[in-house]
């Protein structure tokens, strides 16, 4: 069964009358496993086929089903939760609270659940683990570099082991080596059975997928399978 099933899946805003479709019709699945990458120019509707897949907003018309079960019927209170227990985020600006410690950051999404995990910790540990960020625990995020904020930010992303990790732009604040870095530990995650799906304009950091969906001017005009740059990560291949 696909992960992801969308169907006509359309976007229309409204400003004084005037309707813009920002996304027209799209239609595609995602197996379980996959690293897709969408790529388009500012204005495609890459940015809002996201927010739509990630649960933060709702398509016009059309029909989504995540892991068999039609998201476009479920209430606010119950996409709120889905999306918690299934969905990672990793955004270009972090979003991690300033002043506040890296654990905590990281433990933010276990805190939005009806009860905190007897295993909280372990989880929170295991996450920072898996990004080398282990020994900033206890650092303020505002203490932290660019490249270490978004491993942190991924780290977050895992603390709930989501089927999917949305990755919206997330070396677009980078240099090139923290933008590798931080890519290595997505496609080694990937390669550990994890579905990444990826929003970039940067060909290089695209490249690092299977599949990539192009987007222009609200449509989906091409889906590609690809050769993904695993030569750039191996099964030894540490973050420093």
């Amino acid at each position: 069964m696909a992960l992801l099933e969308i169907k006509n899946l359309t976007k229309t805003y409204e400003s004084d009358g005037v309707r813009t479709e920002a996304l027209k019709e799209a239609s595609f699945t995602v197996e379980p496993g996959e690293f897709v990458a969408i790529m388009g120019p500012s204005g495609s509707g890459k940015s809002t086929l996201m927010q739509i897949l990630g649960l933060l907003d709702r398509a016009t018309s059309g029909q989504y089903v995540l892991a068999g079960e039609d998201v476009t019927t479920l209430t606010d209170d119950e996409l709120a939760l889905l999306r918690n227990e299934r969905i990672g985020f990793v955004f270009q600006s972090f979003n991690l609270l300033p002043r506040t410690s890296v654990f905590e950051n990281v433990e933010l999404p276990l805190l939005y659940a009806s009860k905190l995990p007897a295993d909280a910790r372990a989880r929170v540990d295991a996450a920072l683990l898996a990004v080398s960020m282990d020994h900033r625990a206890e650092y303020f995020s505002n203490q932290l570099s660019g490249g270490e904020k978004q491993r942190v930010a991924i780290a977050r992303a895992l603390v709930n082991n989501p089927d999917i990790i949305f990755a919206d732009e997330p070396t677009g604040n980078l240099d090139s080596k923290s933008g590798l870095q931080v890519m290595k530990i997505l496609q080694r995650l990937n390669n550990e059975g994890k579905t990444i799906i990826l929003v970039t304009h940067e060909t290089a950091t695209a490249e690092h997928a299977s599949r990539i969906l192009r987007m222009l001017d609200g449509t989906l005009v091409s889906d590609e399978k690809v050769v993904a740059r695993r030569n750039a990560l191996d099964a030894t291949d540490l973050i420093k």
